[in-house]
Order: C-alpha cells, then sequence, then structure tokens
C-alpha cells in the first residue's frame, strides 16, 4: 500500500513541477540588455571572421572516424 501511495505522490509533484515550469515559460519573459546584445553581435562577428561555418550530419559523419575499433 505505501507503495501505491509513493507513486501517486511522485506523479503528484512531477505533474506540480510541470505546470510550474510551463507556467514559468510562458509568463516569463527574458530580454537582452545593451550589453549583452553587443557580446552577442562581437561574437558572432569574430566567429564570421574566422571563416566558421555549421556542419550538417553528413559532413559529420565525413570528417569524423565512425569505423569502430580500426579508427583507434
Amino acid at each position: 500500500m505505501t507503495t501505491i501511495i509513493a507513486i501517486v505522490a511522485f506523479i503528484a509533484v512531477a505533474l506540480v513541477g510541470w505546470f510550474i515550469a510551463e507556467a514559468k515559460g510562458k509568463f516569463v519573459t527574458y530580454n537582452n540588455n545593451e550589453q549583452e546584445k553587443a557580446v552577442l553581435e562581437q561574437n558572432s562577428r569574430q566567429i564570421e571572421q574566422n571563416g566558421y561555418s555549421e556542419l550538417n550530419i553528413k559532413d559529420v559523419m565525413r570528417t569524423i572516424a565512425t569505423t569502430g575499433y580500426s579508427a583507434v
């Protein structure tokens, strides 16, 4: 009987936590201030200058070793 009560309590706590997280996501907003925006802009410019390009899954599979033990 105590196991059933524990499971029900666990589910209740999980649902309450889920509700709080969903409510926080809908009602609490975050906006970057000017200093954060400047840092983000500086970082993106620096990344573009260094020739960074995001890889898709085919590029990743081409460049990493996926042959198992023989890759070592």
